[in-house]
Parts: structure tokens; C-alpha cells; sequence
């Protein structure tokens, strides 16, 4: 395997263990009931689900740049399901 390949396939686990902890932090976020809250907290809430909603949206994207760059369907069949090399 080339280790732009390698280096991808690490980059994209490593992506998709971000994505997984920023989606449950925001689901966290999103549970709260900002209704209750002073403005300023209220406030301060909105924005930091605003920033992970971007977070997640861009590590999206990078993910499937990095797929379709490095790791293309023929890279891919030659891959066990754990992302290891037959």
C-alpha cells in the first residue's frame, strides 16, 4: 500500500472518531433547554451548537475528499472491513 494511502485511511478514522464525539456533543448541546436560560448563556449555547454543526459539516467534507482522492473503490475492495491490507 502507498503511504499517501495509508496516511489517508489513518486520517479518515481519525476524522470519523471526531465526527462521532463532536455529533454526541452536539446532541448533548441541542437537549438543552434554552428557554430557561439567562440570554447570555442562551446565547453562549446557540453559538457553540453553531460551531460544532460547521466542525462537523467540514469534517464531512474532508472525509469525502480524502475517499475520493486516495481511497477510490479499487483501493478500497483490496481492504479488509477493519481497514487493514489483504
Amino acid at each position: 500500500m502507498k503511504p499517501d494511502v495509508a496516511q489517508a485511511m489513518q486520517l479518515v478514522r481519525a476524522l470519523r472518531y471526531q465526527l462521532q464525539e463532536m455529533a454526541a456533543q452536539l446532541a448533548q448541546v441541542e437537549r438543552q433547554d434554552v428557554t430557561a436560560m439567562r440570554k447570555r448563556r442562551a446565547s453562549a449555547v446557540r453559538s457553540h451548537a453553531a460551531a460544532l454543526r460547521r466542525d462537523i459539516t467540514e469534517a464531512q467534507a474532508l472525509i469525502d475528499q480524502l475517499q475520493r482522492r486516495y481511497l477510490s473503490s479499487d483501493e478500497r475492495a483490496h481492504q479488509h472491513p477493519g481497514g487493514r491490507q489483504r
